[in-house]
């Protein structure tokens, strides 16, 4: 049995190497969940599904209406899959927008303000405190990027590397009173043609005040989130990415890290 898993990975690993893809055919818009200084190129569209735990999904569509500015929106579903009943993350869509305002070149990197309204995780509009008080959230398990300004770097270095350094602030997801400026950096590593690795930290300071006692959601707890992902180009145009989330456990509600697949297919039009 051990022999036969061994095999059919090995196979796998072989077939996805074989695949003429040299790169990714657009800069990442994102690595696991950080935004990068990447655009769509006019005319192209990338549709992203992420499976999250609890059999929630959480669709994207992103369309690049210049080689400068990138429109898109998401409408997560908790419990999709399973057999207990579904449930929207919000009413209405989320919205992502990238305008980038310098490009990158040998001596600077490109720069791109944006703003993204997803959070990660499940939407709270209310819960019940341990002193079994309901307290109002209307937010995230993980809160939103909101307005966010971030700077991305490459190098040819037996493969692509790139480098993203970003800052945030979300003005809408205070309840806590945790309303500060977040920060947040990562790297994606080209392995060779067909795999990308990627690794980020999102500080998460604007979620580290404890305001709440609530066990059962995934609020901060001051350590950050180390999050990882490995990028396979099946295709042309075709991706899937497996990804390790809060390696750092950073709440109270996981004894383990969480893990997720996302697949990323694009198109010109």
């Amino acid at each position: 049995m051990k022999f036969k898993t061994a095999f059919v990975t090995l196979t796998l690993i072989l077939l996805g190497l074989g695949v003429a893809q040299e790169a990714q055919p657009y800069p990442p818009l994102y690595l696991v969940s950080i935004p990068t200084a990447g655009t769509l190129p006019k005319g192209t569209y990338t549709l992203e599904m992420l499976l999250q735990n609890n059999g929630g999904i959480l669709p994207k569509l992103a369309v690049g209406l210049t080689d400068h500015f990138t429109i898109g929106m998401s409408f997560g579903v908790q419990k999709f899959i399973g057999d207990v009943k579904a449930e929207l993350n919000k009413q209405t869509p989320e919205v992502q927008l990238k305008y980038r305002v310098y490009e990158e070149n040998t001596s600077w990197p490109a720069i791109v303000v944006g703003l993204d309204t997803q959070g990660r995780g499940a939407y709270h509009v209310k819960a019940v405190d341990n002193d079994t008080t309901t307290v109002a959230l209307n937010r995230y398990d993980q809160k939103a990027w909101g307005v966010y300004v971030v700077a991305s770097k490459n190098w040819n270095l037996l493969g692509n590397l790139g480098m993203h350094l970003g800052i945030s602030k979300n003005n809408w997801e205070n309840k806590d009173g945790d309303g500060d400026i977040d920060l947040f950096f990562g790297f994606d590593k080209q392995l060779n043609r067909t795999f990308s690795l990627l690794l980020e930290y999102d500080a998460a300071l604007n979620d580290n005040a404890d305001a709440y006692d609530i066990n059962t959601i995934t609020f901060g707890k001051g350590r950050g989130y180390l999050n990882a992902g490995l990028r396979w180009a099946i295709a042309p145009g075709l991706l899937l990415e497996f990804d390790i989330n809060n390696i750092t456990l950073n709440n109270d509600a996981s004894s383990y890290s969480n893990r997720e697949v996302k697949i990323l297919y694009s198109e010109s039009f």
